[in-house]
């Protein structure tokens, strides 16, 4: 993958993952109303924002940028899995977008490696 284009990848899984992570710290009342919905605890709020900000943040040095796409990836798919849990499965089908493009970004790292 070109350099240019893993960065701007990177940037992107970054900005979504920081941004997500951030909502569930911060308790936003749509993301409360989320984890009611589908019957998730809202106790599990926090850390999965906090491994969501880690992940956003470890993506970006080259060095841990294995562990950030994976830690991106998983999280994204665990929100993927409640939003088809709440039934709403074409937001579900684009939410795993990121789990793509963190996946893509893991093996672009890991053959660099």
């Amino acid at each position: 993958m070109a350099r240019l284009g893993i960065w701007a990848l990177v940037s992107l899984l970054a900005l979504l993952s920081i941004a997500a992570g951030s909502a569930k710290i911060a308790s936003m009342p749509q993301e409360i109303q989320f984890f009611e919905d589908v019957d998730v605890s809202t106790e599990l709020m926090l850390p999965l924002g906090v491994l969501q900000v880690i992940g956003g943040l470890l993506i970006i040095p080259p060095q841990s940028r294995r562990v950030g796409s994976a830690l991106v990836a998983t999280t994204f798919f665990a929100s993927s899995a409640m939003i088809f849990a709440a039934g709403n499965n074409s937001f579900g089908i684009f939410s795993l977008l990121p789990v793509a493009l963190a996946s893509l970004l893991h093996w672009s790292a890991r053959k660099a490696a």
